[in-house]
């Protein structure tokens, strides 16, 4: 004990530890307890208020390296409010838990950037305001530390952008304003360009009822109300932050941990990367680059983007140009009230049978998984291969208690369909926290031709589908077959069943659904979807209803694909195996399936610089001739990359079932498909198949190329040949042309299915 005396009071003394640490303070026995300093061996110092050998109350600490905190502390960690100066001159200051920034805070890096908002672990994380040095500014939701759902970007330029982000980047629809008054409509991907939009002149009626934004807008472009709303949040969380450390409300929420004298990653300032294709950081004036130029400022033109790169331009209401535009279509992009997919909420017409199905759900593969897995037999496919129960709201002994309504539940063949998500390798736990977890699942707004309703989970990787009794019963029947059929094919197109249930309420109403596969769960996008059958009678969209959503049909395509010559063969093997047995189970009215991912040619993009200065002035390319809407030689360049597969270095998704299928190109070897700028897939039997999509331009006699990844699969099996197809083939067939017409005797639907795939994938030359 170095000069001081003992007591079991608290007193002032010295001691220097074992360790070599000295603490100079009072003490209540033993142990540091009031106010006093502590001096590690590698410099480090605190002083300030002590408890029972714990820092805890207010107090500094300094390191060695120049970093200081001033703040509370509780358990021996930083806890509370305070402010922290890094080495490199950041300076934070607000809320800590357990020596981590956690809460409302702001802080100021060393290159003069500056945040203000809402902590998690360390990293922004929820509603803040990031501003640049430069002065752009991003206002909006954060993620462990980057933009990440509903934001606005202005840029100090004037112009703004309301969209949904996704890591840092503009990735959803979005409404873009530029400081000429010229604005864009439409969709981002990975901060580019994707899709249909709208793109409005300086000077055009802009509506009112945008999806995104608002329409009102302050002088600096920003959505006023949104800004105001925004400004507001922020300045209710600091005012409630001050009144908790002014009434010392601090200490209920305080959780200790130990310290770290780091500091957060400053920021890149790339936001003038965000959209590379739309806002350069060069400010233009609206009348820069335009009086030369006779702008006729009511109009309003309908676009179409791949990966930033503009493709297809023409005035709204005017015959397109737009990729899948036959001889006869009108591509035009209309807004939709809710979108394609509406989130279900509590009120929504489908909460109660949401949570019902996911109840039902969560039971039935909570009681089967932990059976051991063996070999299906002939009676897990009978009458009596079906779980049952009931679920009243109160719960009993067998189910939880639950706020939905009471029902009744049945599952299907439980011990086929768990072999079946067995074989598919989808895991039990990931099954369950898709469709039950906390999420709510998504119903499309628009149901199928056949009444059926539609959800998906919230990661999008299972579609649910209601079912008409007759369905089920064809589905059940078929069942024996078509397992046999999956077990022995493993690159099979057709549909992934994983389960099947029914629902019954109070009232005797009856809900059957089927849970199977989405098979365009993945990362590109989907610029276009048709449904295929071969036939031709009614397989036209009427082109007042197309929109970015519309899954097209057989007399829309305009386009024919080629592929590798050994994906070729190895794909139609598989489609005639897929026909004979929906033809041996009397199955018409399928489908394929077919989804189009377009690469953006590498030849358009150097014009892309070009377009940025002609769009932020107001020009649309259509004024401009310089900039190649087509281009005949498409063959400059290809959109992806073929390498040799190596082991983990793609992401197997939910398409990890099958072979990889092996490519000519590649010497036979199984190869990955390389993107550019967005990632590396594991190509497989009618996922991630990289295409060369041709097109003849009547006008010009020119053929149209694009690099495009394929997404495709046999849908809708659940259609007997039965009396009703028949009456349905008689009658139509004397007014209409009997090979025509859908419904048609099996085989002949099969070999005419096959037929019109071969010219849809052609023999390359």
């Amino acid at each position: 004990m170095a000069g001081a005396e003992a007591s079991t009071g608290s007193a002032q003394r010295g001691d220097t530890l074992p360790n070599g640490d000295v603490y100079v303070g009072n003490f209540d026995g033993l142990v540091p307890h009031g106010m006093g300093k502590y001096m590690w061996t590698d410099g480090s110092l605190y002083d300030g208020e002590w408890d029972k050998s714990k820092m805890t109350g207010r107090g500094i600490i300094q390191w060695p390296s120049g970093a200081s905190y001033e703040g509370d502390f509780r358990g021996g960690f930083i806890d509370g409010t305070g402010t922290f100066k890094g080495v490199d001159g950041s300076v934070y200051k607000g809320s800590w838990r357990m020596n981590k920034k956690q809460g409302m805070g702001t802080m100021v890096y060393s290159n003069s950037d500056s945040y203000e908002g809402l902590w998690n672990e360390g990293l922004p994380d929820g509603y803040g305001k990031y501003t640049w040095a430069a002065g752009n500014i991003y206002i909006g939701n954060w993620k462990s530390g980057s933009m990440n759902g509903r934001g606005v970007m202005q840029w100090i330029n004037g112009d703004t952008l309301d969209c949904n982000w996704l890591s840092g980047l503009a990735h959803g629809k979005g409404y873009c304003k530029y400081a000429s008054g010229a604005c864009y409509i439409g969709t981002w991907d990975r901060g580019v360009k994707d899709g249909h939009g709208i793109f409005y002149q300086p000077g055009s009626k802009i509506p009112c009822n945008l999806e995104v934004s608002e329409c009102a807008t302050n002088n600096d472009g920003t959505s006023a109300s949104s800004s105001s709303n925004e400004k507001v949040k922020v300045g209710l969380l600091f005012i409630l932050q001050n009144l908790c450390n002014k009434w010392g409300l601090r200490r209920f929420f305080h959780r200790p941990r130990r310290i770290s004298n780091g500091t957060t990653p400053i920021f890149v300032d790339d936001s003038g990367n965000h959209l590379p294709q739309d806002l350069p950081n060069k400010s233009l004036s609206s009348n820069e680059g335009l009086q030369n130029t006779d702008v006729h400022k009511d109009f309003v033109y309908e676009r179409e983007y791949i990966q930033g790169v503009l493709i297809s331009e023409q005035p709204k209401g005017k015959h397109s140009g737009m990729l899948d535009s036959g001889e006869t279509q009108e591509n035009t992009w209309q807004k939709q009230e809710r979108g394609p997919m509406e989130t279900i909420y509590k009120g929504h017409r489908s909460y109660f049978l949401m949570l019902n199905l996911q109840l039902g759900i969560r039971y039935t593969v909570g009681k089967i998984t932990p059976v051991p897995l063996r070999e299906v037999r002939s009676n897990d496919f009978g009458p009596r291969a079906r779980i049952i129960m009931y679920f009243p709201c109160e719960g009993s002994q067998y189910t939880p208690p639950h706020c939905s309504v009471n029902f009744f539940w049945k599952d299907y063949c439980p011990m086929v369909f768990r072999n079946l998500r067995e074989m598919f390798r989808i895991d039990s736990a990931d099954y369950m926290m898709s469709i039950c977890g906390g999420d709510s699942l998504k119903e499309l707004s628009s149901p199928g031709k056949s009444g059926s309703i539609f959800y998906l989970s919230q990661d999008e990787r299972f579609v649910i589908k209601t079912l008409r009794k007759s369905e089920l019963k064809i589905l059940l029947k078929m069942l024996p077959k078509y397992y046999n059929h999956v077990k022995a094919y493993d690159n099979t197109l057709i549909t992934k069943f994983f389960g099947v249930h029914r629902i019954t309420l109070k009232a005797g109403k009856k809900v059957r659904f089927v849970v199977m596969g989405n098979m365009f769960c993945t990362e590109l996008r989907i610029h276009r979807k048709y449904d295929l059958k071969g036939s031709t009678q009614g397989r036209s969209t009427k082109k007042q209803k197309i929109n970015e959503n519309t899954t097209l049909k057989d007399l829309d395509l305009a386009h024919a694909f080629h592929v590798d010559k050994s994906w070729r063969e190895a794909l139609f093997r598989q489609i005639a195996l897929d026909s004979m047995f929906l033809e041996s189970q009397s199955i018409i009215d399928y489908s394929m399936l077919l989804g189009i991912h377009f690469r953006a040619p590498n030849h358009l993009k150097a014009a892309t610089s070009h377009q940025n200065t002609l769009e932020s002035s107001g020009i649309t390319s259509a004024m401009d001739c310089s900039v190649p809407l087509h281009c005949e030689d498409a063959n400059s360049s290809k959109g992806f990359l073929l390498v040799a597969h190596e082991p983990g270095t793609t992401a197997g998704g939910s398409h990890i079932r099958g072979s990889m299928v092996r490519a000519s190109e590649g010497g036979y070897e199984e190869v990955d498909l390389v993107l550019p700028g967005t990632g590396r897939f594991r190509v497989q039997l009618g996922v991630n198949m990289p295409a060369r999509a041709r097109k003849l331009l009547e006008s010009t006699d020119a053929v149209e190329e694009y690099d495009v990844v394929l997404y495709l699969g046999i849908i809708d099996i659940l259609q007997e040949y039965n009396t009703s197809k028949r009456v349905e083939h008689a009658v139509k067939s004397l007014k209409f042309d009997p090979l025509s017409i859908s419904s048609v005797d099996p085989n002949l639907y099969s070999k005419r299915f096959v037929s019109f795939l071969e010219r849809v994938f052609p023999e390359q030359d």
